[in-house]
């Protein structure tokens, strides 16, 4: 961290369990720049994936790779890159407003954040400036395209423990690159390839390869379950030549590309699935709407109105998290610009300090995702088991959404693993916090004043939060004293983890939904009631994912305190919940569309 950005205020990654900002970034407030780069996005999609969703499926005449050019053309592959490569340099919340718009694009969304993403941004982290100037233009236009080469048949979220090898040839001018790679988006078409190798078997390092070339070869396009417009091949390389000015970083320091890269990756493939799920709540109110059984459409029975609305209750709550970690990113990576860090440093370091909110987005918008994508198949039917229409398409496409950017269980596990080791650190203070929890416990309730708007909501998130602490400060003051090893203790952990993820995307949304109704927003009223219905069935899973984890690790006398303190820390009064859900469906199902930000 620079002098300067120390001496500055910045909300700390992972700090929301201890600390609530007075507002968020939400995307309702977009301004008009950044409206013109999303009906560019829109654009594209109407124009050039509507039209050709058959031939991407069928991969025809390579359309994917002509695709690429033509939204290079758009600026929209170079937007997250520097002017001095011929980048637009927008800022973090831009960025963030067109994923959102472009997720629902199918399999090119895999095919555009496999280059855009791990292809460009490692060379943006770690390249050297001849690296950049040679490469990030080209990437930016469209013109060449790039690959990802981490993943072996024996090294998957396990990913140092690679077997390709890379040896120094004789005269020192070249590293010898050996071995194979597999599930490899873009490796169809691609010219630039990032590749992780063991430099003499141990030093895991980054290589920028230009391909195809000697000794590197493909293997058939896969025959996927879902994303199969994206072309996905092994690659071997059998002593590949490679200049050592390739070298990524340093020799033995592959990791933190490998590492630091997927934490925008998780960010931004939870922001993408926020943006395909409002396309599947379109397609199925459509569908609903059209479809008559009983001489009435289907979109009059509460059975369907509430997929339709959960739907929707899921995608709100997610997407309010997405955009305030972006603003998040955003002013941290201004302030370090502010203090002389370029551009590209920036943005990798904001990445990095909000690890545990990008891996929450990635988890929580692909699981959001699944749910509409399956109830989306239940809607249609049997036609929706067709592979004529696009809810068959859709299931398959997002099944890969939890598996790749490192599965959910690996996030689940990384989001408690970095909050523990920041507390370690004394990044984040929750010591302090989960003592007051502590001693809270032992005295009588206090009564707060909830007759102000959203009071109740307030205090549920504020006291979801004394579950973390309580939880996890109990667990962790077990494992100190050597009475549990948490590094074996993966369920207990995953429950954590999902109280950590509810609280987050609870506490967004009420933030949001704050600021809408003091703006008078039209959709104000309808966004408090999916508050509550999501603050409702949060409550519900906190209470039984604490309670599942205390009983764990604790017994008599003390198991009754954590239990009486999780029903203290767990009291959401009722809602209506039929009805708030039908108000919601009510409102999507007469528009016939998805009717909040889009």
């Amino acid at each position: 961290m620079s002098e300067v950005a120390e001496k500055k205020q910045f909300t700390q990654g992972g700090a929301f369990i201890v600390e609530t900002p007075d507002e968020i970034f939400i995307p309702e407030n977009h301004d008009e720049e950044q409206a013109m780069f999303m009906d560019v996005a829109r654009s594209f999609i109407a124009q050039h994936i509507e039209p050709n969703r058959l031939k991407i499926e069928k991969q025809e005449n390579n359309i994917s790779s002509d695709l690429m050019e033509t939204i290079g053309e758009l600026g929209l592959l170079c937007a997250h890159m520097p002017e001095a490569y011929d980048g637009l340099a927008l800022d973090v919340n831009t960025n963030t407003l067109i994923s959102d718009v472009l997720g629902p694009m199918g399999s090119f969304n895999t095919t555009l954040a496999a280059h855009t993403g791990i292809g460009m941004l490692p060379i943006l982290y770690y390249g050297t400036e001849e690296h950049k100037k040679k490469y990030l233009p080209k990437l930016g236009s469209g013109e060449w395209k790039a690959a990802y080469c981490l993943t072996e048949p024996g090294s998957g979220s396990d990913a140092l423990s690679a077997k390709t090898v890379a040896h120094l040839t004789a005269d020192g001018k070249h590293y010898e690159i050996s071995g194979q790679k597999m599930w490899i988006s873009n490796a169809g078409f691609a010219k630039v390839f990032i590749v992780f190798a063991q430099v003499d078997g141990d030093k895991f390092t980054g290589f920028v390869v230009e391909g195809p070339c000697d000794g590197m070869t493909m293997g058939e396009e896969e025959d996927k379950l879902g994303i199969k417009g994206s072309s996905t091949r092994q690659v071997y390389f059998e002593k590949v030549k490679v200049p050592v000015e390739n070298v990524l970083g340093e020799v033995g320091k592959g990791h933190l590309i490998a590492f630091n890269t997927l934490n925008i990756g998780r960010f931004k493939l939870g922001t993408m699935c926020v943006g395909g799920v409002k396309q599947v709540v379109n397609m199925a109110t459509k569908y609903a709407n059209e479809r008559i059984q009983f001489k009435q459409p289907i979109s009059n029975f509460g059975a369907i109105q509430y997929k339709i609305a959960e739907m929707v209750v899921r995608n709100l709550a997610v997407e309010s998290s997405v955009y305030r970690t972006s603003e998040l990113m955003n002013e941290y990576a201004k302030l370090m610009q502010a203090d002389g860090i370029s551009y590209g440093e920036a943005k990798r370091s904001a990445a990095e300090e909000y690890a545990i909110e990008c891996s929450i987005i990635k988890v929580s918008g692909s699981e959001t995702a699944d749910y509409a994508v399956d109830e989306n198949v239940q809607i249609h039917g049997g036609i929706g088991f067709s592979e004529e229409y696009g809810a068959a398409r859709a299931y398959r496409d997002n099944r890969i959404t939890r598996i790749y950017e490192g599965t959910n269980e690996i996030n689940r596990l990384l989001i408690v693993d970095m909050i523990l080791k920041r507390a370690m650190k004394g990044k984040l203070d929750i010591v302090g916090p989960a003592w007051e929890v502590q001693k809270e416990l032992k005295g009588m309730p206090k009564f707060a004043d909830l007759s102000s708007p959203l009071a109740q909501e307030t205090k549920a998130v504020t006291e979801f939060k004394k579950v973390i602490l309580m939880v996890a400060g109990a667990a962790a003051k077990e494992q100190m004293e050597g009475k549990l090893d948490l590094k074996n203790e993966q369920m207990l952990l995953t429950f954590v983890s999902d109280i950590i993820i509810d609280t987050f995307n609870a506490e967004s949304m009420l933030l949001r939904v704050s600021k809408l109704k003091k703006q008078g927003h039209e959709h104000a009223d309808l966004m408090e009631e999916a508050l509550k219905i999501f603050i409702h069935d949060a409550n519900s899973r906190i209470a039984k994912n604490a309670l599942d984890a205390v009983s764990s690790f604790t017994t008599g006398d003390l198991h009754r305190i954590f239990s009486m303190g999780i029903q203290r820390f767990t009291s959401y009064p009722a809602v209506n919940v039929i009805e708030g859900r039908r108000k919601i469906a009510k409102a999507i199902i007469e528009a016939g569309e998805y009717i909040f930000f889009n």
